[in-house]
């Protein structure tokens, strides 16, 4: 790799630390390509991307980041995992470790805060963007339903009333 193609995987890399909600870094030793495939498209269904770097290119990229702390923890073969997302990527990296015991969680970044091995994994089971809408949804709209139910209930109980009345008369 030249001088020009480290520059850019430096400025890649950068981005990636910059914009990423949450970083995740493991070791990925004895996995397979097919292993990682299967990691890549786990991650890509859920919003999120996985990158191998060379650990001393990405020291250089994490220089004045949020996450700078993560430096200490690229030693041996890493592998990043990342997202806009503050949850999806350190719930496809736990989902995929429990699956590959070659896949080795060893901590990462939210934001600039430092994670550890378990801080990810609390991350992890934190709800994610989409299931934290989609309850805000759930909440909206159920007075709504509520209301519309409360309405129509007089009506349906004077009919059921004046049935009653009627049956009763006929009889």
């Amino acid at each position: 790799m030249d001088r020009a193609q480290k520059e850019k995987v430096v400025e890649e890399l950068g981005q990636i630390f910059e914009s990423s909600g949450v970083v995740v870094v493991a070791h990925y030793a004895g996995l397979t390509v097919a292993n990682m495939q299967d990691l890549r498209a786990r991650a890509a269904e859920h919003g999120s991307a996985v990158r191998v770097a060379k650990n001393r290119l990405a020291k250089i990229a994490l220089g004045g980041k949020p996450c700078e702390s993560i430096g200490d923890l690229l030693t041996g073969m890493t592998v990043l995992t990342f997202s806009e997302d503050p949850v999806a990527a350190a719930k496809v990296s736990e989902d995929f470790a429990k699956d590959h015991d070659k896949f080795v969680i060893l901590g990462g970044a939210m934001g600039e805060n430092a994670l550890d091995r378990a801080g990810v994994t609390a991350v992890s089971k934190m709800p994610s963007r989409e299931e934290l809408i989609a309850s805000i949804v759930g909440c909206i709209a159920a007075p709504a339903s509520n209301i519309a139910g409360a309405i129509g209930a007089p009506a349906s109980n004077i009919a059921s009333i004046l049935s009653t009345i009627e049956d009763k008369a006929a009889a």
